[in-house]
């Protein structure tokens, strides 16, 4: 939504990693040298690590940019909990060898013979394994085993390993990871973005969809949204998604740092709700007991249901307000003659009671409909086939 309205070719701050976007900041320059000199060594392990939101699949996005498929093979492997015979099966069909069936010593040799075919026809081949934290300790020896294979003396594997701080101190400190260790060939943790990175990185990625100062950022803003990021890029994207749309649905030509006051506040409700950075319509309202995870059938649903059943109770909020509201204007409205002894007993800690339960209410029915207009478009653009809608 918030692209069309200020004129964006696309989405600036989407949270799927595009290389497109990349942003070379003074760590991922670092890491980014790293890497060259760990592919040009064709052997070993190299390692980033990396907060979440970092930016380690934007990092490797745009290393497979700069590689020539007629030299090098890569395998990418998104790791869950895996054991060693696991791993080995996946990463026999992250290359496209067919395993299905096979235990794991013969897993074993069909990725062996996969790598001996293409040095033969002089492809190197990359293997790369994100999320290493969750790896067990049999996995990252099964691992240490596939760099063992050669063709003579030429290493038929070379391996890139992503993983979060805590992955790192595992492999710097864990006893049984000693041999691994001796094969890490160069390591580098990939640092949260400073105050002046934060602003170039926003601009470069405002100016790449077209931005030509429409939303204007007022002064103040892009501080204060370090200051409530810490500098992480996932985080950066959240908020400034967030601030676009919010600028769209008030239809403001600037953002500010109350409208980011504003997105924070919401965003820490959605915390408090339990629900993710990008909830759907089902956990707007939250009931009291967990509710069974949304099937995709539940969120086709949504607009017919949930959504109709907020509105109809910001309806109600509505005619209840007016409601008040025009009895107040009644009073007004009654001559002063009238009304003078009355007014003389009324208590004015009570009018000032009702106008603030008022103002509080209309504040609340506010928020609410932003909120729920705020999780309406985002699940509606989060899909392509619902971008008509």
């Amino acid at each position: 939504m918030y692209d069309h309205f200020y004129g964006f070719s696309g989405r600036p701050f989407q949270l799927t990693p595009d290389p497109e976007f990349y942003f070379e900041s003074s760590s991922h320059k670092k890491a980014m040298s790293y890497l060259g000199y760990g592919l040009n060594q064709g052997e070993g392990f190299v390692v980033i690590s990396g907060e979440v939101g970092a930016g380690k699949s934007t990092l490797v996005a745009h290393l497979m940019e700069r590689t020539n498929p007629e030299e090098l093979t890569v395998a990418q492997v998104v790791t869950s909990a895996l054991d060693g015979g696991e791993l080995i099966h996946v990463i026999a069909q992250a290359f496209g060898i067919h395993v299905e069936g096979k235990d794991k010593a013969n897993a074993l040799g069909a990725i062996e013979r996969f790598l001996q075919e293409e040095a033969r026809e002089g492809k190197r081949c990359l293997l790369i394994v994100d999320e290493c934290q969750s790896l067990d300790l049999t996995a990252l020896e099964e691992m240490r085993m596939l760099s063992n294979f050669q063709l003579g003396s030429h290493p038929l594997l070379q391996t890139l390993l992503l993983g979060q701080p805590e992955f790192r101190r595992t492999l710097a400190q864990h006893p049984d990871l000693d041999q691994l260790r001796q094969r890490v060939i160069a390591s580098h943790h990939l640092e949260a973005l400073d105050a002046e990175e934060v602003e170039d990185y926003i601009l470069h990625r405002l100016k790449h969809v077209g931005w030509e100062g429409r939303p204007t950022l007022r002064p103040g803003l892009l501080p204060a949204l370090f200051e409530a990021t810490d500098g992480i890029p996932r985080r950066v994207n959240q908020v400034m998604n967030r601030l676009l749309l919010l600028g769209a649905i008030e239809e403001q030509d600037a953002l500010t740092t109350e409208m980011l006051e504003a997105v924070m506040e919401e965003m820490g409700s959605d915390t408090a709700r339990g629900s993710s950075p990008q909830p759907s319509p089902l956990s707007i309202e939250p009931s009291v007991e967990a509710a069974e995870p949304a099937t995709e059938q539940d969120i086709d649903s949504v607009p017919a249901t949930e959504v109709a059943a907020l509105l109809a109770q910001r309806d109600e909020r509505t005619a209840e307000l007016e409601a008040a509201l025009s009895d107040l204007q009644a009073a007004g409205t009654t001559p002063v003659s009238e009304t003078a002894p009355v007014l003389e007993e009324q208590n004015e800690a009570e009018v000032n009671a009702v106008l603030n339960r008022i103002e509080q209410r209309l504040e609340e029915q506010e928020q609410s409909f932003r909120h729920v207009l705020t999780m309406l478009i985002e699940w509606l653009e989060d899909d392509k086939s619902r971008e008509a809608a």
